[in-house]
């Protein structure tokens, strides 16, 4: 099946010719035609299937003119990396349509994203929060929306979206079409799709946990950290096919510290992002990652769904990540859109059991391959890798209820005093010898 065998119109099909697409992947084969009947659709697909198209072309399909200046399509994603992702697949797919899309995320200023909503959109692409704290301001009304995407369900739940998600879909006209795309579906997505949705299709195309057949895998078992970070410097110098490589690092202090390491080895030619870095430092460094500035950028798992760069040749996987799930999304940056990719991890003796349980998911074991002969083996290690001694603390033995003597003692005998009243005629007595009497005035 090619594009002209679905049901799109000039605009798009001349769109699709001019960037070279011919062929639509699974998830956009099954998921057009049922969107396009109308009906609400569930996608399970995991990154790098093309969803972001899947669910694009066939609402862009059925997008008509409006006077109306509030948006009829909107898009949920969890980041601002995607939300600038979704309006660059927009712009793509319309450059002979007039519609207008437009993205908006925290960590701006609001009121900027207030007035350009306020010009007209027809197409809004947002993160949760900020789209409901527009919609609370009146930015736009939403009434007129038609089409509620929701992409990355699983992502945005596990950043904490969930009441603005509910709130947002409490805000919306109830009749209105409803497409919701994850790589898992847990039991929260299936309440909330129950609750909000009207008996959706379920569309499945490689779920989560399937290996990308267009990914090469392979593993190195590696003794410590010093010895990973001088292979990951071996490698992006012997080889020289390594011409735009993601390597994933698994806390923001580290990719920092890999960073440093780097630019003094391959100066300018590297990047890091990560969530503590400035919005704009972001967006650069990933606009110099696509446009060949930088070789290869480190980064942890905020960018594993969030970034979609083509041509990725390798992804570099620094630690085996926490969460097999994030296996599949981190290798699958490269290897897109049919083009081949490789996905090499570093995994210590501590990393095997997380090892285990990507491979358990993906039902495939990862192909282990020997350490470069000319690779330094470290023997320095870090705090984290040092033995550790455990002294065994001996707790005091607590005395039992019995043992136990009463609060009150009795008081020594120097320390015991007795109050007796001595009359003053004793005292007298005791004084002179005799009772001393007032004689009466004369």
């Amino acid at each position: 099946m090619t594009f002209d065998d679905l049901n799109l119109n000039t605009a798009l099909l001349s769109a699709l010719d001019d960037l070279g697409y011919t062929t639509p992947t699974t998830i956009q084969e099954k998921v057009f035609p049922v969107v396009m009947s109308g009906r609400d659709v569930c996608g399970i697909a995991q990154t790098g299937t093309g969803k972001t198209f899947a669910y694009l072309l066939p609402c862009l399909r059925q997008w008509k003119f409006s006077k109306d200046k509030s948006p009829q399509i909107l898009i949920v994603v969890p980041t601002r990396e995607l939300v600038a992702q979704v309006v660059e697949g927009v712009k793509k797919l319309t450059p002979y349509m007039s519609l207008v899309a437009t993205g908006v995320y925290g960590g701006v200023n609001i009121n900027t994203q207030k007035l350009e909503i306020e010009k007209g959109v027809d197409v809004l692409v947002a993160t949760p929060g900020r789209l409901y704290d527009l919609a609370m301001t009146g930015a736009f009304k939403t009434k007129t929306i038609k089409r509620l995407v929701i992409d990355e369900m699983d992502e945005m739940l596990n950043l904490g979206f969930r009441t603005q998600i509910k709130n947002i879909l409490d805000l919306l006209p109830a009749k209105r079409q409803n497409l919701l795309f994850s790589a898992t579906i847990t039991e929260e997505i299936e309440t909330l799709i129950e609750t909000y949705f009207n008996d959706p299709v379920r569309v499945e195309a490689a779920p989560t946990g399937t290996p990308l057949e267009n990914i090469l895998q392979t593993g190195y078992n590696v003794p410590n950290f010093n010895t990973k970070v001088n292979l990951l410097e071996l490698l992006l110098t012997e080889d020289k096919s390594m011409t735009k490589v993601l390597v994933f690092a698994a806390t923001k202090q580290l990719a920092d510290d890999l960073f440093e390491k780097s630019e003094s080895i391959f100066p300018g030619t590297a990047g890091v992002i990560h969530s503590n870095k400035e919005q704009n430092h972001r967006f650069n460094t990933v606009k110099q990652f696509k446009d060949g500035t930088y070789r290869f950028i480190i980064a942890t798992d905020i960018v594993a769904r969030g970034i979609d760069v083509s041509g990725v040749t390798h992804v570099i996987n620094f630690d085996v990540p926490a969460v097999p799930e994030n296996y599949i999304h981190r290798i699958g940056r490269t290897g897109r859109y049919d083009k081949k990719g490789i996905a090499i991890t570093f995994i210590t003796a501590r990393e095997k059991p997380l090892q285990t349980a990507i491979e358990t998911l993906m039902k495939y074991e990862i192909p282990i391959s020997p350490l470069p002969a000319n690779l330094l083996i470290s023997d320095v290690l870090t705090e984290d890798e040092k033995p550790k001694v455990y002294m065994k603390i001996i707790q005091p033995k607590k005395r039992k209820k019995e043992e136990v003597g009463p609060a009150f003692h009795e008081k020594s005998a120097k320390n015991s005093k007795v109050n007796f009243i001595i009359k003053k005629k004793d005292r007298m007595m005791a004084k002179y010898g005799k009772p001393i009497k007032r004689s009466r005035k004369k």
